[in-house]
């Protein structure tokens, strides 16, 4: 969701960045983050943005979230669940490693104090709808004008240009209007959205990208330039096998359940106990899953013989499949497909996955935060791995206006 109109630890040591602006740097022992010496002011809220502005945060970046003084981000009060104090726990998981300053922009001093950071910014990120900006005179123009090295990214619902510009931003309605939705679920099922909103989602991940992009270009050019995203081209830019199949074939994708596009089997199958999901996905895997079954006859079924075949009686293959598979359990066949080299993994659920999966626990996806209200709490770890300049936690999501006074005095 994009923005409406209006309004873990110790924090390390401010030094200058590469502008002369404050940053954050990073707390404790190891090296800073990779994005150390960027500052960043973040005036989004709720998915898309906060979700950009995190990645950029937990890879070193100081990220001064800007917030409306009656309120703040609209999900500290009023998405997701609170459990002791007034923020809910989905705003916990969208804003670590963060800086909240208080700032009224419709009011002239507290105006005036956002355009004297922006003078020490390198990034301004929003997620207002298209106009906005403009009337609250927090613009990419007008604000390049006060620094002509900043990086102004927005993300909408449907872009700055268009038709569809001016209608408000929810994920959901972005995987409807992508073609997300006309191929989630069960053929001749009800439309289902993504599990995961991949709209929102997406667009935090590709601006964070643009924003990184333009750093470098900055880099060579000494000027800043106009990051812009949105949710339902994010969702689009995904649709990588749909289009691909639409414009090979002429004919309009549908929902498969689990299964993939441009090859088979690859999907979930249902065995003795419950499901696995298995990828034979090239020749040299189908002929291992065959031999593994002990179903050797598929290999000169004419229906089978080759990736195109196996697409086209998917179906039959399936219920095939199904029937082998019945004569033991999901932990049993997995051991067995795995040892033949063939990929084939159970389906968890997320009890398992957070508290005890062992692969999640080895790979530090699950970390936790000291929270002064909350006390511990539990958010997912960065995904990405850099072994000179790594992310990391270094801060609570703050509490409204935490910094305020801090960050105005530096």
């Amino acid at each position: 969701m994009t923005g409406a109109a209006g309004s873990a630890g110790t924090a390390g040591a401010g030094g200058p960045g590469p502008e002369g602006a404050g940053s954050a740097g990073a707390a404790g022992p190891g090296p800073a983050g990779a994005l150390d010496g960027l500052r960043v002011l973040d005036l989004t809220q709720v998915m898309a943005g906060p979700f950009c502005t995190m990645l950029l945060a937990d890879l070193g970046a100081d990220v001064i979230k800007i917030e409306n003084p009656a309120a703040g981000d609209q999900t500290r009060r009023s998405w997701g669940y609170a459990v002791h104090g007034e923020d809910s726990r989905a705003f916990l998981a969208l804003n670590r490693n963060k800086r909240s300053v208080v700032l009224d922009l419709k009011a002239a001093n507290d105006l005036a104090s956002f355009r004297r950071l922006v003078e020490t910014a390198d990034v301004v990120v929003e997620n207002f709808r298209p106009g906005v900006t403009a009337r609250l005179g927090v613009d990419y123009a007008t604000l390049a004008e006060l620094n002509p090295r900043l990086i102004y990214a927005s993300v909408s619902g449907f872009g700055q240009t268009g038709p569809y510009a001016d209608r408000p931003g929810y994920d959901l309605i972005a995987q409807a209007m992508s073609g997300v939705m006309s191929i989630t679920g069960t053929p001749g099922g009800e439309p289902v959205k993504s599990g995961l909103p991949v709209g929102d989602l997406g667009a935090g991940l590709f601006c964070a990208f643009g924003i990184v992009s333009a750093v470098h270009a900055r880099e060579r050019t000494g000027v800043g330039q106009y990051v812009e995203t949105s949710l339902f081209e994010a969702a689009l830019a995904m649709s990588v096998w749909e289009s691909t199949e639409y414009w090979a074939t002429g004919t309009v994708p549908q929902p498969l359940g689990s299964a993939n596009r441009m090859s088979a089997p690859y999907q979930a199958l249902r065995t003795k106990d419950g499901h696995l999901t298995l990828g034979a996905n090239n020749e040299r895997l189908w002929q291992r899953l065959c031999t593994a079954l002990e179903v050797t006859d598929l290999l000169t079924d004419e229906r089978f013989l080759t990736n195109t075949d196996r697409m086209a009686h998917r179906d039959e293959l399936a219920g095939v499949l199904e029937e082998r598979l019945a004569a033991a359990t999901t932990d049993e066949w997995v051991a067995l497909l795995l040892e033949a080299g063939v990929p084939a993994g159970p389906i968890r659920d997320y009890a398992y996955v957070l508290d005890e999966d062992p692969h999640v626990q080895a790979r530090g996806m699950v970390q936790e935060i000291d929270h002064p209200v909350e006390g511990k709490v539990r958010v997912l770890g960065s995904p990405v791995r850099l072994s000179g300049t790594p992310a990391s936690i270094r801060r609570h999501p703050p509490l409204l206006g935490e910094h305020t006074a801090e960050v105005l005095g530096e």
